[in-house]
């Protein structure tokens, strides 16, 4: 159903720009685009939300030459993960503890898995660096050297530019993998049955 399939993308997206704030708070190491944003962010001195916003509607403009189609989720996915993340971090303040902040590096690298599966599951347009991967995937070569190219390449520059490189980021790296692959057919399942008419 289009409310549930709705629902399921929104709560997706949502929980992204909030597990993305729990992994800032960690002060460990963001996800490899994320370490991108951030240091682009405080490069040209606008909040990461915005910096977020700004270059997924960036990413979805290489899509053209690509000739791959957005749906919904993608241009929702552009706006809300990004907005997310500035009205999170409005809220969860600095943290000193490290083992709390352990904590909120565990949180968010699982419930980023769990948002992926989520926004994903609904079936309702990738995500833009998703589609990015995949459009330059299907003009030759495997996805798995195309997205290692492409998150090497963002987290290099990231690196560069001042965003946050550690332990976090390599924890990362190795754990989304394996949990997207989990809760994805869980949420795809849940969203229901398809209807042609919608992007899938």
């Amino acid at each position: 159903m289009l409310v549930r399939r709705s629902a399921l993308l929104l709560g997706g997206l949502v929980l992204y720009g909030l597990s993305l704030t729990l992994l800032l708070r960690s002060d460990l190491g963001l996800a490899p685009w994320d370490v991108f944003h951030q240091g682009l962010a405080e490069t040209v001195g606008l909040s990461l939300g915005t910096t977020i916003v700004i270059t997924s509607f960036a990413v979805l403009a290489l899509w053209i030459p690509l000739r791959e189609r957005p749906g919904v989720g993608t241009v929702a996915n552009a706006v809300v993960v990004g907005l997310g993340v500035d009205v999170f971090s409005a809220i969860i303040p600095d943290i000193d503890s490290l083992s709390l902040r352990w904590g909120l590096l565990a949180l968010g690298i699982v419930g980023n898995g769990v948002a992926t599966g989520m926004y994903i599951g609904a079936g309702m347009g990738p995500g833009p660096r998703d589609g990015l991967m995949t459009g330059i995937a299907r003009r030759g070569g495997s996805i798995r050297v195309v997205r290692t190219s492409i998150e090497l390449v963002v987290l290099l520059t990231g690196i560069v530019l001042g965003g946050t490189f550690g332990v976090g980021t390599i924890l990362y790296a190795v754990a989304i993998g394996p949990l997207a692959q989990f809760f994805l057919p869980v949420f795809t399942k849940m969203s229901g049955p398809r209807p042609a008419a919608l992007p899938t």
